[in-house]
């Protein structure tokens, strides 16, 4: 900013004389800012909004429009330690009969105690541990040593040579394993190898054999039942198996999936029958259209208290220097009655408020008769009853968590209990009603909105844009309003300064002091 020397030779206070002169104009820039302030709330405000109008569409409406939305289905069991259930899409009502006759099992070898023979190292017995110190090896004529075999044979037959050389280590084998499917680990501490298959089933089941001495030496021995000698242990794979209404279902594991339902088995029931009752999830169709109507109600209540809004037509945003004069909290509660009421009357939140309203109340065609929400027990308040803004909200009678119909007889649970299909069609169709009007209020508008958008987003941004451009304009031509009376004043003090000169010359040629 140019430093500005005035009044010098006038005595005149001229900053103060050009600040009022401009001050009328200056006012117009102040009046534009505040209108982009209120504009850029009133965007604020229609954002939030129109978040909410697109998640009542998107996550409620896009899928209650279709009837597989409601075919929703539980399964009880009468041994719930015996067998749990999963109830899928296509499941079918009904009560079955399930007996668990075994549980799957994984083959499992258990190696019995590895020990070192005499004259190996002094070393603990590890996975780097080498044959030389577990077993001997002989030599053949030419004094070269002869390798030793193990074989894993897989349940499919396939075998796998796994050599043993005197620098073969325990750590070699256990990659062997490996490599083949199987798990396999060796306990230093136990002195124990631990194998087996990654799956259960019997198709997973596996052999390991070999010479005697070889598995003994590895603790891989499997001795004969009922005999003394030590060993290891091994677990055989078995399938799972369930008798399901007198037919047997088998499994490599205790899954089952059949007609629509995932049965677990988790223990055998030793020949007891399993009740196992699929039937329609009065539940969860009710918790859904209870949902449902608290995010719509929500929303109706909010638009309502908007359009309905105290008027705030005495208040405009606060300049930098009235909100130094006062306190955060006075700032916020002045600007929050502007924001409340920038929406008062506004002609697009009437249409959307209006077309969701009259959807609502227009209820639904189910076979070639026209229903209505009040006969299936939800309705709104009476007008006396009802709060501010909210006599557009629907209730459920004898929904416990609504201290206004609590204590109406449950209608609607009645009647999904009773008649689901006349429910679950009303509701489809009443949702793909609100569906198809709230598209309709959000379609694009070339210049105005973009789809999906409830609201003038394109005007808004633009007219944002104007009331940039229209300040910036306004402020230059403050500023050279400003300049110009400076320029002014600043002539005029130049031709005092001539004239004093002038009259200082006259006073001296005439002798003057």
């Amino acid at each position: 900013m140019a430093m500005r020397l005035s009044g010098l030779m006038s005595g005149m206070d001229t900053e103060s004389i050009v600040q009022q002169l401009v001050e009328a104009k200056s006012t117009k820039v102040e009046t534009a800012k505040k209108d982009q302030t209120k504009l850029q709330w009133k965007q604020d405000i229609w954002k939030e909004l129109n978040t909410k109008l697109k998640n009542l569409q998107s996550k409620y409406l896009s899928n209650m429009r279709f009837s597989d939305a409601y075919s929703k289905k539980t399964t009880k069991v009468s041994n719930s330690s015996a067998v749990s259930v999963i109830t899928g899409e296509g499941a079918v009502n009904g009560v079955q009969s399930l007996v668990v006759n075994q549980l799957a099992k994984t083959a499992y070898l258990t190696g019995g105690e590895v020990s070192k023979i005499a004259g190996a190292s002094e070393d603990e017995l590890n996975a780097l541990t080498k044959m030389s110190d577990l077993m001997t090896f002989d030599t053949d004529a030419d004094g070269n040593e002869i390798a030793k075999n193990l074989k894993l044979t897989k349940q499919d037959g396939t075998e796998v040579d796994i050599e043993l050389t005197s620098e073969t280590t325990i750590s070699d084998i256990l990659t062997k394993l490996k490599e083949q499917g199987l798990n396999a680990n060796f306990d230093a501490k136990q002195k124990r190898f631990f194998i087996s298959a990654k799956e259960s089933g019997e198709d997973n089941n596996f052999k390991i054999t070999g010479d005697d001495s070889t598995l003994k030496a590895l603790g891989l021995n499997i001795p004969p039942k009922d005999s003394d000698e030590i060993g290891a242990t091994f677990i055989e794979g078995q399938n799972a198996e369930i008798t399901l209404n007198g037919a047997t279902f088998k499994s490599n594991d205790n899954v089952f999936e059949i007609n629509g339902l995932t049965f677990t088995a988790l223990s055998e029931t030793n020949g007891e029958e399993v009740t196992v009752t699929t039937q329609q999830d009065t539940d969860g169709i009710y918790d859904m259209i209870k949902n449902f109507l608290k995010e719509y109600n929500s929303l109706i209540n909010e638009m309502d208290k908007l359009y309905n809004a105290d008027s705030a037509k005495d208040y405009e945003p606060l300049t930098d220097e009235e909100k130094e004069a006062m306190s955060d909290d006075e700032v916020e509660k002045y600007e929050q009655k502007i924001k409340d009421s920038l929406l008062r009357r506004d002609s697009s939140l009437s249409s959307i408020s209006s077309a969701l309203k009259e959807t609502m109340m227009k209820g639904a065609e189910v076979n070639g008769k026209t229903m209505y929400l009040s006969e299936f027990g939800i309705e709104t308040l009476s007008y006396f009853v009802a709060a501010d803004n909210e006599k557009n909200a629907y209730h459920i009678d004898g929904d416990a968590d609504d201290s206004d119909t609590s204590g109406n007889a449950d209608k609607l649970k009645s009647m999904i209990a009773s008649d689901p299909d006349t429910v679950i069609s009303f509701f489809t169709k009443l949702s793909q009603n609100l569906y198809s009007a709230m598209s309709d209020q959000s379609k694009a508008v070339e210049g105005y909105r973009s789809f999906g958008s409830f609201y003038d987003d394109k005007k808004m941004k633009s007219d944002y844009e104007d009331y940039t451009s229209k300040i910036k304009e306004l402020e230059q031509k403050l500023s050279d309003y400003e300049d110009k009376w400076y320029d002014k004043f600043a002539a005029m003090e130049t031709a005092m300064a001539k004239m004093q000169n002038n009259a200082n010359a006259v006073t001296s040629l005439l002798g003057g002091s």
